[in-house]
């Protein structure tokens, strides 16, 4: 029986690679997003392709949404194997000039609907195992400037994989992340920008601004979700091309007992007397 994906998000840029790839590997699609002729057309080309999909319309930020399109989804497959939780939207200002609305729509989107997804799959999930992906980014890992918001939720999303990871093993639900690096929508103004700006001061474009094509992505996401390895969850894979890094948790550098010693200890890391 083939085995069902959900993927928010999969109409445009690495969700719809995701999608279209995850389509042509015999997989049963179930494309999110908000637009439904975008949503048509993805369902459309994974069809023509001679695979298998259906489209659901919902806002991932809003609850309600994801519970009636889950439930749909679980009636007419039965079950669903897979979430891919790509969704997601930016609202860039330095913190000074953020405002209320900026904040909430970002993490509303990214970590808030992260939540709402994997919380109602869960019970069409735990009776038979599964495999949760969440897209996490560069900036939750180490900051971004000018982007709290989105950093803020992207690092979020590093929690639920850790904890979830735990959590859900006992079920055979395997919990990890991917931090992505690709041309898209979200992507292009950005590094448009940072091509001007190297251009102008007639200076080499850095490697970090290089990046991938969404197509690499979904390689990647396939072969996840086909490796056998048991103990592969709670991971974080940043993917840029053809290169894979993974990242680990976060670990003590080191402590002092008492508050002189520690700054003692501090400076004399940092190379200061």
């Amino acid at each position: 029986m083939s085995k069902t994906a959900l993927i928010t998000g999969a109409t445009r840029g690495i969700g719809r690679s995701i999608a279209l790839h995850l389509g042509q590997s015999g997989y049963q699609v179930l494309v999110n997003g908000t637009k439904q002729a975008l949503i048509d057309e993805v369902v459309r080309e994974i069809r023509l392709a001679g695979g298998e999909a259906t489209g659901y319309g919902a806002n991932v930020a809003d609850s309600s949404a994801v519970t009636a399109m889950v439930d749909a989804a679980a009636a007419q497959y039965g079950k669903i194997d897979v979430l891919i939780h790509n969704a997601g939207n930016l609202r860039d200002h330095k913190c000074e000039r953020m405002t209320d609305d900026a904040w909430q729509s970002v993490l509303d989107v990214h970590l808030h609907g992260a939540f709402y997804c994997i919380s109602r799959v869960l019970p069409h999930m735990q009776t038979h195992g599964g495999d949760i992906l969440l897209m996490t980014s560069t900036a939750g890992l180490a900051g971004s400037v000018g982007q709290v918001n989105y950093s803020a939720a992207k690092a979020g999303i590093l929690g639920i994989v850790w904890t979830l990871a735990a959590e859900l093993r006992c079920h055979r639900i395997w919990v990890n992340a991917i931090s992505p690096a690709a041309l898209t929508d979200m992507t292009r103004p950005v590094i448009e920008h940072m091509t001007e700006k190297y251009a102008r001061l007639n200076e080499p474009f850095p490697d970090f601004w290089k990046v991938g094509h969404p197509d690499d992505i979904a390689r990647f996401v396939a072969g996840l979700l086909t490796e056998p390895d048991q103990d592969l969850t709670g991971e974080i894979f940043a993917i840029n091309g053809t290169k894979v890094t993974t990242w680990q948790k976060p670990e003590p550098v080191f402590s002092a007992d008492g508050v002189d010693r520690f700054f003692t200890a501090w400076r004399q890391q940092k190379g200061r007397k």
